[in-house]
């Protein structure tokens, strides 16, 4: 590159510097847009909460008067009487036509959704996963009957209205499906089907209803989701600003563990432009969101029902509340309560989308809109999330394209993942060989330096016996620092991975829950009401490792209470991951076993005597103190003359 080319490089990147620092605004300037953000948004908030006053006002006024009025069940309102027809229209007013009605369904169906819609609120009543099963072989269903509550709220005529409490009529824009209560489509099929809540005003020359328009795909777990409002501006009060969406689900229970499921259920959210966020898992939970929201989801352990809006929500609230402890047949009770931006002067229209599927990482990143960080890779630790997305999964699906036993694809992940650890599992091995052929020499300062007082210069005479024989104090903790995130991963793969769910492998039969070969009648504190063999296994692997590793590492008495601790890790862990995925205590087993093999083998190819001799050439050279060894080395001394000093 000639002298030209880079002083014309240095102009031009002094130029955009010099532009971006002009360009950038001054504290002053930041500190006023924020504040009109600010104003902006309170200013907002408090027009909300008047709404919602007056609304809540209304229907406490509306829910006193309709204390003595039962609307009975018929078809039309012209099969009421005078009295009843005056007193549903004063409590309606535009609605009163849709007030009355009979509650029957329309089934959308392709290859692995069947959703129950009912014309009473226009929403979907129950959704079933077709492929999947509850733990006790039950139709799986995301949400039913009237543990599902869905309805839009606005004024009409001073009147506050919920659609559930409305009926709605079918209309098909598919002329296949005209007048049937089933439609069912094919794999590469689709179709439209509205359901229409229309006002008295209504005729066909002026039309004026509420719509909720579905759009099903087949064999797809994404529904097209439409809201739109047309010709009601002369119904709804001209002064409304905004729609509210409520939606609440009493989710069912789906696994053998409701604890476990209990605490992989919450809601989840992501704003349009920021990251996902949830709601606490394991203790009940509410909050508002303030800003535009892209997606709230109710996300259960291996399943979720998520709303996706185009626009996005101009703010809302969401929350998460354990249900009753007698109550084992659902988990949470879970609600959102979002605003939509309304335009008084014409038609609404409010593109949306739903997601009633499995947390299925490649099935929910298919979709681009961040729904896969429902699922728990480690988000928090980036290392650990990049090594399950970029190493485990691949490879774990690569593997499942074979279509072999869930448990042998476990056994082959771990023993490619000490095929690659190989080297670190080497490097640690010979530091701790050396550590261990140390051994006499370390006890020699011990007996040196007895006293407590002497712990800084037995420090030193340790420190210097390493250097002296090239011995590096780390050798053996890096290394197991550099497999810690790995395994990290690993315990945050296993029980997210709903390949697992339900797979069966020798005595478990669920790999994505605990495996029991004894149901106690009775249940122990920290430990549960049942034996996992897998969570036994891997105990006694694991102390058999420890005592072991104590061995090679050459251990002495110096540090009793750590030794201590070493063993006792493993018996906290039999309680705790006794009610884990069995495919999570299964791997830990794995890699113990695997791990003896691969020390026993690694033995063959050390030569102790020889590395012994080395260590003593070692210290046979001279030492060259490093700057930073020097330092270290004078800032003990000023400690010693301090403290001798005192």
């Amino acid at each position: 590159m000639s002298r030209d080319n880079i002083i014309g490089l240095v102009l031009i990147a002094a130029v955009l510097i010099g532009y971006s620092l002009w360009m950038t605004p001054s504290e002053e300037e930041r500190m006023e847009a924020r504040r009109i953000q600010d104003s902006i948004s309170i200013a907002r908030q408090e027009q909300q909460q008047a709404e919602e006053a007056r609304l809540l006002e209304i229907q406490a006024q509306q829910q006193q008067a309709g204390d003595t009025f039962e609307l009975p069940e018929v078809e039309e309102l012209a099969e009421l009487d005078s009295v009843q027809q005056a007193r549903l229209r004063d409590r309606m007013g535009a609605f009163a036509n849709a007030a009355v009605g009979n509650q029957e369904f329309i089934t959308l169906e392709n290859e692995v959704l069947k959703l129950n819609i009912s014309q009473r609120g226009g929403h979907i009543y129950s959704a079933e996963l077709k492929k999947y099963l509850t733990w006790d072989k039950e139709p799986l269903l995301l949400f039913f009957g009237e543990n599902d509550e869905f309805s839009m709220h606005f004024f009409a005529g001073n009147r506050s209205i919920s659609t559930s409490d409305l009926f709605f009529r079918p209309f098909y824009h598919d002329p296949r499906f005209e007048g049937q209560t089933e439609i069912s489509i094919a794999e590469d099929d689709s179709t439209r089907f509205s359901m229409r809540l229309y006002t008295d005003a209504h005729t066909p020359d002026t039309p004026s209803y509420i719509e909720y328009l579905y759009g099903l795909k087949g064999n797809d777990y994404m529904l097209d989701f439409e809201v739109n409002f047309v010709g009601t501006s002369q119904v709804i009060a001209s002064n409304t600003t905004f729609l509210n969406l409520d939606w609440q689900i009493r989710m069912p229970r789906q696994e053998k563990s409701l604890k476990n499921e209990q605490n992989n259920t919450t809601v989840f959210y992501k704003y349009v432009n920021d990251d996902v966020s949830k709601l606490r898992e394991t203790r009940d939970s509410e909050e508002r969101l303030p800003t535009s929201i892209r997606w709230v989801s109710f996300k259960q352990q291996f399943f979720s029902a998520s709303l996706i809006s185009q626009k996005g929500f101009d703010n809302g609230e969401i929350s998460s509340k354990f249900v009753e402890e007698e109550d084992e047949d659902f988990t949470k009770v879970a609600a959102i309560s979002l605003n939509l931006s309304y335009d008084p002067r014409g038609d609404n229209n409010y593109p949306m989308s739903l997601y009633f599927g499995p947390n299925h990482y490649q099935t929910l990143k298919s979709y681009g809109l961040d729904l896969e960080r429902q699922i728990p890779l480690g988000w928090g630790f980036f290392l650990m999330a990049w090594i399950n997305r970029f190493a485990i999964i691949p490879v774990f699906n690569f593997l499942d394209s074979f279509h072999i036993n869930y448990g042998i694809i476990i056994l082959i992940l771990t023993i490619l993942l000490k095929i690659v650890l190989l080297p670190i599992a080497y490097k640690t091995h010979i530091g701790q060989a050396k550590m261990r052929l140390l051994k006499p020499e370390i006890e020699e300062i011990n007996k040196k330096y007895p006293k407590q007082e002497d712990a800084m210069k037995k420090q030193q005479a340790t420190m210097g016996l390493y250097k002296k024989a090239g011995v590096n104090q780390l050798a053996g903790c890096v290394p197991m620092l550099l497999q810690l995130p790995i395994l990290l991963a690993m315990f945050r793969f296993f029980p997210a991975s709903i390949e697992l769910r339900q797979e069966a492998f020798l005595w478990a039969d669920d790999l994505s829950s605990y495996d029991s070969i004894l149901d106690l009648p009775f249940t122990i504190p920290f430990y549960g009401d049942h034996v996992s063999l897998f969570t036994l296994l891997m105990t006694v692997s694991t102390i058999f490792y420890t005592r072991m590793n104590n061995q090679m590492m050459g251990s002495s008495a110096q540090m009793p209470g750590m030794k201590t601790m070493m063993y006792i890790m493993p018996v906290m862990f039999l309680g705790i991951f006794n009610n884990f995925a069995s495919g999570l205590s299964y791997y830990y087993f794995l890699t113990n076993i695997l791990t003896f093999g691969q020390v026993f083998i690694i033995k063959q190819f050390i030569n102790e005597e020889k590395l012994h001799n080395q260590i003593k050439e070692n210290m046979k050279k001279p030492v060259k103190k490093s700057k930073w060894m020097q330092r270290m080395e004078d800032i003990q001394k000023q400690q010693e003359g301090q403290r001798r000093k005192k």
